[in-house]
């Protein structure tokens, strides 16, 4: 969509959900990754499907079109550099919506800059880039979102990914990260 772009709200945590639906009541595009939390209690465990960016959600309009936003209740601000709304790269969103409509399981992870970056080239996250760790045995990619300094853990099969660069990937060299 021509003029478009996507920017993240910071809104009131545990509100997401409401004003997602409320934005597009008013006819904006919206995306909000969630997933599957569990918590144990003593006599059994819970599920709910929670806003993976807890406090977060992304909105596609027009540069111009900001205020009304603001005055949906719940949301607190754009987020971005002083009073500078900031766009979210596409390709960022993309990933994240691969990711949310390939099924695979996903968890909030810690924010890393660091790493190799790899593209996966097999399964139903194909053509997805982001940056693979090692995990008890298992390989997770990790997508990030730069602006919320956020980032997801996905689980893959080793052999699908393959280095984004000539250098042969280092992940020996990534110290493993428990969940």
């Amino acid at each position: 969509m021509q003029g478009l772009n996507w920017f993240a709200l910071q809104v009131r945590p545990r509100l997401e959900k409401f004003v997602s639906h409320s934005l597009v009541a008013k006819g904006y595009e919206t995306f909000l990754p969630v997933y599957e939390r569990h918590r144990r209690w003593s006599d059994r465990i819970k599920r709910s499907e929670v806003a993976l960016f807890e406090g977060y959600l992304f909105c596609r309009l027009n540069d111009e079109a900001r205020l009304p936003i603001l005055s949906v209740p719940g949301v607190i601000r754009f987020v971005g550099i002083g009073n500078t709304p900031a766009v979210v790269d596409d390709t960022e969103i993309t990933n994240l919506q691969g990711v949310a409509r390939s099924g695979a399981r996903m968890a909030p992870w810690p924010f890393l800059e660091m790493g190799q970056r790899l593209r996966i080239e097999q399964g139903p996250l194909r053509d997805l880039e982001g940056i693979v760790i090692n995990c008890k045995g298992s390989y997770r990619v990790i997508l990030s979102v730069s602006l919320l300094q956020r980032s997801v853990a996905v689980e893959l099969d080793r052999e699908s990914v393959h280095p984004l660069t000539l250098v042969q990937p280092q992940l020996n060299h990534v110290p493993a990260i428990s969940l």
